[in-house]
């Protein structure tokens, strides 16, 4: 897979042209499927109006942005059906959006579903926001736990060799300075990026590449 990792979306003509630039094709061509499991486990953004405003595209910078089609892949009710019913669904799309919120919640629900073993092997590219950037560090570190897992370690998908610290310096969020970044990313084994808005992360095959318009910061464990 390739993964375009922001904090609030594509938020700028940088990282537009980034994603532009990671499929292969237009995307009018493209058909998404959009995940807004991650909203459900964090008390400030749903469920309710917030994961209808994401489906909908109306509160965020990736389902509208013009795709051949966009459905909705919700993970908690996966398990509850056949595999043959949504598998073939998500290999032959284009483009995964996922929506942020907890990303503990979210990384629960991709292993009780069956994504988190499919993910590897998906031609796809992968955007998410926030939570649904984070997911995929090894860990989220203490700062972001909010929602605790049934085995209540902090463990994500660790599918990139780095962790995330999104929404640096928000007018919504004062405690999301520099200086709580770097408190955060002293409690990290890996490289950790804080990253504003206008701020993402490109992994193709291995290899990172930021993009921003704005304001991020690498720490070394």
């Amino acid at each position: 897979m390739k993964f375009l990792l922001t904090s609030a979306g594509v938020k700028n003509n940088s990282i537009h042209d980034a994603l532009v630039n990671m499929l292969d094709k237009p995307i009018a061509k493209c058909n998404a499927l959009c995940i807004p499991t991650a909203l459900y486990g964090h008390p400030w953004v749903g469920p309710g109006i917030n994961a209808w405003n994401f489906i909908t595209g109306k509160s965020d910078h990736l389902v509208d942005l013009g795709w051949k089609s966009v459905g909705v892949l919700e993970l908690t009710a996966l398990p509850s059906i056949d595999e043959d019913r949504w598998v073939p669904l998500v290999r032959e799309t284009d483009v995964l959006l996922v929506a942020g919120g907890d990303a503990l919640y979210l990384y629960h629900w991709m292993r009780q579903s069956g994504l988190e073993a499919l993910l590897p092997s998906l031609d796809a590219v992968y955007v998410g926001m926030s939570a649904g950037s984070m997911v995929m560090a090894p860990n989220i570190g203490e700062y972001f736990v909010g929602w605790t897992p049934p085995n209540g370690v902090d463990e994500a998908l660790g599918l990139v060799d780095f962790a995330m610290f999104p929404y640096l310096d928000h007018e919504l969020l004062p405690g999301n300075t520099m200086a709580a970044a770097e408190k955060w990313a002293a409690g990290m084994q890996v490289p950790a990026y804080a990253m504003d808005d206008e701020t993402a992360i490109k992994v193709v095959d291995g290899e990172v590449e930021v993009v921003s318009e704005g304001n991020w910061k690498l720490f070394m464990p």
